[in-house]
């Protein structure tokens, strides 16, 4: 089993792979079978990742709750990979397919308990509120995570979808050690918007989601002529010059990369100790308005 750079999640202390597993694309729609799920785990466990992020509704549907969970649970007891760190997050339903919000502490509270049970765990490392319910006060849902956090069952809390101020509220709140929201070089509301100049100022480690542009990103990605001029210029793929981009940004970024082949698995997990050539990541940093 190799060993990957590491770093920290935030105020938690605990020690990551610098890149991380996003599990959303083994559970959702065109999910691959479970003997492919688990090659893409335990590719990602031999390459050295060492965080993997999930989510209840990471699955079909509400009647599909914590498929993605149960299936890396499974995959990391078959493994004996008790080392990996799983973060999971609650506040959403599924209803027919579709993602909608439900803030309520009740409702919070209530997923977290069958989060427990599907990851097989007494206490969940890193628990994070999937999405703001604009139905919902922001305090109330955030006070939920405190509750959780404050009775065992969440070690450490984190955020989802969220802006500057929400952070700051929610960590008047609860301490917040993680932020998770879309971006990549082509959705750079994170930088633009300040929060991840605000994660860099306060220790908060940054998650990016769809890291390389998400699903319909791959086709931007593999035709962006800076991509690819740097890709030839450094011998990485196009999606490794992403990875590697945003690693560069701040020692509090951890990519999450999502994979459901074992290739890109692999793949992502190599670009642990890429750093680009100065140039290439100032001109990647500035398209995106980091400079």
């Amino acid at each position: 089993m190799k060993k990957l750079e590491t770093r920290t999640l935030g105020n938690s202390g605990i020690k990551v792979s610098a890149i991380g597993l996003g599990g959303m694309p083994l559970s959702i729609v065109g999910r691959p079978e479970p003997e492919q799920a688990f090659a893409v785990i335990k590719a990602a466990v031999e390459a050295g990742i060492t965080f993997i992020d999930t989510a209840d509704v990471y699955c079909l549907d509400d009647n599909d709750i914590g498929h993605n969970e149960r299936l890396i649970a499974s995959a990391l007891k078959e493994l004996g990979a008790d080392h990996v760190v799983v973060a999971t997050k609650g506040g959403l339903h599924r209803p027919n397919g579709d993602w909608t919000t439900d803030g309520r502490p009740e409702h919070l509270k209530a997923a977290c308990d069958l989060s427990l049970t599907a990851l097989g765990v007494d206490a969940i490392e890193l628990y994070q509120l999937h999405a703001p319910d604009s139905e919902v006060t922001f305090a109330d849902t955030v006070g939920a995570l405190r509750d959780l956090r404050d009775a065992g069952k969440v070690k450490h809390v984190g955020l989802s979808n969220v802006s500057v101020a929400q952070i700051q509220e929610a960590g008047k709140i609860v301490p917040i050690a993680s932020v998770q929201n879309r971006c990549n070089l082509f959705d750079t509301d994170s930088f633009k918007s300040g929060v991840v100049a605000h994660c860099i100022e306060e220790g908060i480690a940054f998650l990016p989601h769809s890291p390389v542009g998400g699903h319909r990103g791959h086709g931007r990605t593999t035709e962006d002529e800076d991509v690819l001029a740097i890709s030839a210029q450094t011998d990485a793929t196009p999606h490794q010059v992403l990875l590697a981009w945003l690693l560069g940004v701040d020692d509090v970024v951890i990519p999450i990369p999502g994979a459901s082949r074992v290739e890109s698995a692999v793949s992502s997990a190599q670009v642990s100790s890429l750093r680009l050539p100065t140039d290439a990541q100032e001109k990647l940093s500035r398209r995106a308005g980091l400079g």
